[in-house]
């Protein structure tokens, strides 16, 4: 069962991972396309371009004499259905960034023609994704490590599934330095002679999984534990990027320790500090 959800996995993580880069290309191009014609309205609503509401919003009206003709109730109508919440102050909004503007731009129709169709594609790859996810979740609740990999903060579904795309069930890692090694995270010192330069990040290892452990910690930082960590190594003088291999490192030895164990994270107390061995952490009680 476990290879079987596996690979089922694998081929709409694949197919989800597409559309990931689909949903960035056409985002790109929506912000380059709006900044030419309205530069204001490009810098209110170009943070929200996932927000399905100003998507249908920027499909219905491309330009803003078409926004401006819609008035300000019809432009909370037309997002109310997918943005319910930001539907009624952002009308006033998009009406004040209009106003910041009086010159029209040349070609602002055809660009007006671009922008309604990019909003349309990027909210069907958005829509998709969403009708994809739901998938992997049902997927991801038949592989017995789902629910263990999941309590890590953090981790969620679409983490889950990527992690155990890359290391599988832990068992080809004897150790959780092994896995560090191999997702790049174990530092490496430099030796020439009896000359020793200090430690440094590999360049060798598992990319994706490193990227991904990294963009985990960072995720993570929102728990007090991950965060306090991360704190204490930003205080020692290190860089923000720098801070946070540290911590994608350490959460590293819990994952393995999750994995191994068939355990689910513990939040760590004062009176219960992570156990380790030669061969990894005894525990999952550390992030």
């Amino acid at each position: 069962m476990d290879e079987e959800a596996l690979s089922a996995l694998g081929v709409l993580a694949g197919y989800d991972a597409d559309l990931a880069a689909e949903a960035t290309r056409l985002t790109n191009r929506l912000h380059d396309a709006l900044l030419h014609v309205h530069p204001a309205l490009e810098r209110l609503l170009g943070k929200l371009f996932r927000r399905p509401g100003v998507l249908e919003l920027l499909a219905a009206a491309g330009t803003p004499e078409q926004l401006r003709a819609l008035g300000p109730d019809r432009i909370a109508d037309v997002m109310a259905a997918r943005s319910p919440r930001i539907a009624q102050t952002l009308a006033a909004q998009v009406i004040s960034a209009l106003d910041q503007q009086s010159v029209v731009i040349p070609a602002t129709a055809q660009f007006g023609l671009v922008i309604q169709g990019v909003a349309r594609q990027l909210l069907a790859v958005l829509d998709q994704r969403a009708r994809l996810k739901r998938q992997l979740e049902e997927l991801l609740a038949n592989h017995p490590l789902a629910t263990i990999l999941t309590t890590m903060p953090g981790v969620g579904a679409r983490t889950a599934i990527a992690l155990l795309l890359a290391v599988g069930d832990g068992t080809k890692f004897r150790t959780a330095g092994h896995l560090a090694a191999y997702a790049g995270l174990a530092p490496v010192t430099r030796q020439s002679g009896r000359s020793i330069r200090g430690e440094h990040q590999p360049r060798r290892g598992n990319r994706q999984l490193r990227s991904l452990l990294y963009l985990s910690a960072f995720a993570s930082l929102k728990d007090p534990t991950n965060r306090c960590y991360y704190d204490r190594k930003r205080a020692e003088g290190r860089s923000h990027s720098a801070a946070l291999l540290c911590l994608a490192r350490r959460r590293t030895d819990v994952l393995y320790a999750m994995i191994r164990d068939r355990r689910a994270y513990q939040k760590p107390t004062e009176e219960d500090p992570p156990t380790t061995s030669k061969t990894g952490p005894l525990t999952a009680t550390a992030a």
